[in-house]
Order: C-alpha cells, then structure tokens, then sequence
C-alpha cells in the first residue's frame, strides 16, 4: 500500500514530460471503416405502427414510465427507419397509474441493495386524461391476443367494470375503438405485431395455474391472430411478427428456488413431528388402495413418496399443495379428508412474489404458523410440472398458427424471439456485453422478471431488423449505424429518476 504514494509522482512526470513532446508531428490517420450507405430495398416506412402489448409500449421494472418508452423497441426501429413514432408517453418516470385520483397501478421498480423494490413515490399519470395527436405505437400492457380486436377494450365505463384496459383507455380514439382499429386510422405502410400470444399464457403462469386466469383456447388465438393480420395487411403494408417464447424460461419463474427453507435439526424435528400424521394417513390410504387392488404396490410406493412430507437440518424444499396428484377421496370417501400435500422438487417453478411470501406467519398469532412449511402454498405462488406441460403446449400451438401465416404471406418476416430466449438462457452476446436471463445481474430481464431492460429491447429491434434483412432484402446489419448499439441502452434505472 504504501508503494500507492509515487503512483501521483508518475503521472507528473508524464505530465512534465508530455510538455517536450513535438505536437507540430503529422497526425496517424484513424483506419476507420468505410460508411456503408443504407439500403431499404423499397420498403416504406413513412408511417410505421407497433401493435402488441407491454413489450411493444416499453413495459420495464413493473411499471410503464418515459424513459422506458423512449427506449422501447419501436421507438428504437423507428429511429433506424428514419420516421416519425409519435408514443403515449406517460407523464413521468415513477410509472403506475391513477383513475380519478386513485392509484390503480403502483410505480416501478429499482434495485434497492438487496433486491427489486417499488419506488416510494406516488403515480401521477391519470387514465382519465387522454391522449391527444396522432400515434403511432399501440403496445397495450396486458392485452392478450383478442383484446387487440376487441371493442370497448378502451372504455372507461368498462374499464369501472373490469372489462377494459388502463393503458387503451387513455389513448384510445373512442369507448368503443379496437387497437387494431385505431392503428389502421395511422395508414401503416410497415409494422410489427410482437409478443401476441404472451399474455394468453402468461396470466395463467404468474397465477401458478390455479385457474383464475385460464391460457386463451388456440381456436380463440387463431380468430383474434388471423383478424389482426388481415386487417394490418388490408392497406398493403408489409411488417415483421414475432413468436411466442416460452415464458416459463423468464426469471420470474427460474429465480426462486425450491428449497429456500433453512432449518436446524431441532425444528426439522419438530415440524417431522407435526406431519407424522399426515404421512402415517397417506401411507394407510395407499395400503387399503392396493388391498382393494385399485392399484398395483408399486404404484402405491411411488405415490407416497411422493407425498410424503420430510424435514431434515439444511436447505428444505416448500410444501405446495398439488392438484394433479391422485384425489384419494374420489376413489375412497374414507380418505376425503387426506390434502394433496407434497414438497416441492427441481422440476417445479415457484412465481417471484412467492419469495417474499414464504417464511411469513399465516397468523401473526401463532408463531408456527409458517408459509410454505408447516402451512402449505397454495396453487397460485407454483407451476407444477403439469401445469407448465399447459402452458408449453398452448405455446407451440400459437407458434404453429403464427408461423403458417409469415410463411403464407410475401409480405411478412418472422423474428424467431423464442430462440432468443432460449440462447440466452446460457448466455447472449450483444455488441461487447454477455446477456444472460438470471434477475438483477442478466441485463437481459428487468427487475419484475419478465419484462426487457433497455438494453433487451435494443437487442430486440436488431433481431427484428435482421428478421427484415433476411426477408426483404435490406442492409440494416451491415449499414452504418444501421443497428442499435448495447452501450447506448442501460439494464437499470436510478431510483432518482422520476
């Protein structure tokens, strides 16, 4: 350490010695790269729409806010293209939303030290004010595929009734306006339609499945996908369409562990204790099972152990409550009042929130009453295995409908964002950067989990752009500047900025 005090004589003295250098030398000429001119290859752009929903309007860290919608992947074609993009920007950089003065959605999130946390600041952006000029980006937050061509979808009397949406109801043309509709008022000459087919599966999987909020049917997706195609290519605009990824790679499904429960052996005792009964009881219903020659030992066998629910000092797995298993009062009244409790393994996703859930009291009276250890979590806070079959099938479903229409269609280009998502799993490189989909450190996924950062929605325009090459004809990966850059774009924002 002390050798640190001649690093400042060093410097001066390159200082002193910079003072003799001739300055009047002829400079080196940079080897700069020779300007490769864009080539659009007759594509119009002249007025370009974005339709799809919260990664077509900029939705980062929970919320919708300026900053974020500038950097919007649209916004980021649009600045490629060389074309006006007017966007409904929101009033600040906190995010949510107010109607009448309430908060109906709360700000967006940063990075506390520790962990994603709401800013402390209050929403000032009102539903109720609309938005005025023409637009020309039309990415709604929560719009599953037929809300985009559904009326009434911005109304504020529907939206009192929970049938409409926030975000459509402060930009939309009239009460009984579609977003579909309301883009083709803009005359697209080009547009993306992105991320049509992510909120028909996602609702379902940040519910855990439990059924408050069903994946779309494919012949419900196929309609509402077929309607949006037709009507944006009616006026003879060509555009590019992304696929559905599957959602279930994101952070907010990959980031919880499922033995976050550390115990001691005193507790993991205990809490053996407390289930015996709970295991003795499974163990005696499947016996009877196989006496009555229901089913086979082995069958049996492989059911209680399944269930059966054990402790021991260390890292434990949570105890979730499992529709799927086998309904042993269905097949014997006998055993009705058995649950269908088992603990969670590798092969289950338990949702973010669930992190700040479990270890909470489910009475605050009784100390032992613990979430996800001696009280088990409910099907909202884990996708089973099962449940996540749900969600991949209804996934490659869509995947199957979206890519017969591109590939029918001269007019259309497919960007392929499920490889996206699947390579940078393991890890994608953008520019100089390695990007990956762990939270907080990937830089790909931004604090809530499922949305792009800045930096993942300018990746997302150079795929889309590379999509267009490749269909088109055009240079954008080749031009100059024809691609956005990853330095320009940050993974996170200052808590000050509101």
């Amino acid at each position: 350490m002390k050798n640190y005090k001649y690093i400042g004589l060093f410097l001066a003295s390159l200082a002193i010695a910079s003072c003799d250098v001739n300055n009047d030398l002829d400079e080196i000429p940079a080897n700069l790269p020779a300007e490769v001119e864009l080539n659009t290859n007759g594509l119009d752009f002249s007025s370009y729409v974005a339709v799809g929903a919260s990664f077509t309007a900029g939705f980062t860290d929970g919320a919708l806010f300026k900053v974020a919608q500038e950097n919007s992947f649209p916004n980021i074609l649009a600045s490629k293209f060389g074309t006006t993009f007017n966007q409904p920007l929101m009033n600040d950089n906190i995010g949510g939303l107010l109607v009448s003065g309430n908060v109906i959605q709360g700000p967006r999130l940063f990075f506390n030290g520790s962990g994603p946390a709401p800013l402390a600041a209050t929403p000032t952006t009102e539903v109720t004010s609309k938005v005025t000029g023409a637009l020309h980006n039309f990415g709604i937050p929560g719009a599953k595929s037929f809300h985009l061509v559904a009326t009434g979808y911005g109304s504020l009397a529907a939206l009192q009734q929970n049938l409409a949406n926030p975000y459509f109801v402060r930009m939309s043309s009239s009460a009984n306006a579609t977003v579909v509709g309301d883009a083709m008022a803009m005359n697209p000459t080009f547009f993306t339609l992105s991320e049509v087919g992510g909120n028909d599966v996602l609702g379902y999987a940040t519910t855990g499945g439990d059924g408050t909020n069903p994946i779309t049917s494919t012949a419900l997706f196929n309609q509402a996908f077929g309607a949006l195609v037709q009507t944006l290519t009616s006026g003879g605009a060509k555009g590019v369409i992304g696929n559905v990824p599957y959602i279930t790679n994101l952070p907010h499904f990959t980031t919880v562990p499922h033995n976050p429960v550390p115990l001691d052996a005193a507790t993991a005792s205990a809490l053996n204790a407390a289930y015996a009964q709970y295991n003795g009881g499974i163990q005696q219903a499947f016996g009877a099972l196989v006496q009555l020659q229901v089913m086979t030992q082995e069958q049996a066998s492989a059911e209680i152990a399944k269930r059966t629910i054990s402790f021991s000092a260390g890292q434990n797995a949570v105890v979730i409550v499992d529709e799927n298993l086998t309904d042993l009062g269905a097949i014997n009244p006998a055993f009705a009042a058995l649950p269908k409790y088992r603990q969670a393994t590798a092969a289950d996703l338990l949702v973010l929130l669930s992190a700040s859930f479990i270890g909470t009291l489910d009475n605050p009276a009784n100390p032992l009453s613990v979430n996800g250890v001696a009280v088990p979590l409910a099907d909202k806070w884990v996708l089973t295995p099962e449940e996540q079959m749900e969600i991949k099938t209804a996934t490659d479903a869509y995947n199957a409908i979206i890519e017969s229409v591109v590939s029918s269609n001269p007019n259309l280009a497919l960007v392929d964002l499920k490889s996206v998502l699947e390579e940078a799993s393991a890890g994608i490189r953008f520019d100089g950067y390695t990007m990956t989909t762990k939270l907080v450190v990937g830089g790909l996924v931004s604090l809530d989990g499922i949305h792009l950062t800045a930096r993942g929605y300018a990746l997302m325009a150079n795929k889309i752009l590379a999509a267009m090459d490749a269909k088109f004809g055009t240079n954008f990966t080749t031009a100059t500047n024809g691609l956005a850059k990853a330095g320009n774009y940050p993974t996170n924002y200052s808590p000050a900025l509101r």
